[in-house]
């Protein structure tokens, strides 16, 4: 007699997920402006991955325009420092060269 397979279950990502999703959806502040206050924290913290995900998901979901997260970039380069801007001024232009290049719907969305 065989078992059945065992399942492995993410508890801890599931229960992420669901804490994540309800911060997302409360509605205090919009989604936009959940957005910059990320985008300040995650630049602030030199966490460059992480902020590529959240410039992504602003941009092709429509929370910001390539105008807003330029004057992103002008803002955070006074706060969090020349050099992180200057990572993040690549970045930025990078992601909307890329996005121009994407064929209309083609582009995946980051959350």
């Amino acid at each position: 007699m065989t078992e059945p397979a065992i399942e492995t279950v993410d508890s801890f990502g599931m229960a992420a997920e669901r804490q994540f999703a309800d911060i997302w959806s409360r509605t205090v502040l919009s989604v936009r402006e959940r957005r910059l206050l990320l985008l300040g924290l995650l630049v602030g913290q030199g966490l460059d991955d992480m902020t590529d995900v959240q410039l992504d998901a602003a941009l092709r979901g429509g929370d910001l325009t390539e105008t807003e997260l330029r004057e992103v970039v002008v803002f955070l380069a006074h706060y969090a420092g020349w050099a992180r801007g200057a990572r993040l001024n690549d970045r930025v232009e990078n992601l909307i060269e890329q996005v121009r290049r994407t064929p209309p719907g083609r582009g995946d969305t980051a959350g």
